[in-house]
């Protein structure tokens, strides 16, 4: 039987006693209209996931999540927070219960620096220099903070807004975040693990 959005809303709450993993993933997702943007986790527990996202969800709006290293997720909305949205997963006891498996992967990976899967290890690259093409078609010259397998840091005075398509040397990339003196962003498409070193160029 499909849960009323006020059960649904309920349940959600009872998933609150799983704990959330702060978790860096990249993905995409899916509003009601079927926009499509990109997307990072900032925490996330077998119930629910906040999200960086440029553009915002409705409180109550459906919303289909597609990361990387764990695949489809189906939840709605539970709040608005200043970067995106977080919103609750209604999900089968399999489901549940691998994802807790993995997110369990994930928190003893980042307290026990594992090694093993770190997909989003970044390097500094010996060629920090690069030209920076952004969604105008304007290129400036701009420098590299730090490159990994999915995305690279770049230190500019330019401000595209997150979701932003731009290309770094000649790799193209979306923007997802902003820092104080750069932007944070994810490659189209990343790059196969053991193609990455300090002599890169992008």
């Amino acid at each position: 039987m499909a849960l009323t959005e006020p059960d649904y809303l309920q349940d959600a709450r009872a998933f609150r006693r799983f704990q959330r993993v702060p978790v860096t993933l990249f993905g995409r997702y899916m509003l009601e209209n079927r926009r499509e943007f990109p997307c990072q986790t900032v925490e996330m527990s077998p119930g629910d996931m906040a999200l960086f996202a440029p553009v915002k969800a409705r409180v109550g709006e459906k919303v289909v999540v597609y990361l990387d290293q764990l695949g489809r997720f189906a939840g709605m909305t539970a709040r608005q927070t200043e970067t995106g949205f977080a919103l609750t997963m209604n999900l089968s006891p399999g489901k549940r219960n691998r994802l807790a498996d993995q997110l369990t992967w994930f928190a003893n990976r980042h307290s026990c620096s594992l090694n093993d899967g770190r997909r989003h290890e970044r390097i500094v690259p010996l060629m920090q220099r690069t030209l920076l093409r952004l969604p105008d078609g304007q290129e400036i010259i701009a420098k590299i903070r730090d490159v990994s397998l999915s995305g690279a840091g770049v230190e500019t005075d330019a401000r595209p807004d997150a979701g932003a398509q731009i290309v770094i040397g000649s790799t193209p990339a979306i923007v997802v975040r902003h820092f104080e003196g750069g932007i944070g962003a994810e490659f189209a498409r990343p790059f196969e693990p053991g193609a990455l070193d300090e002599s890169t160029r992008l």
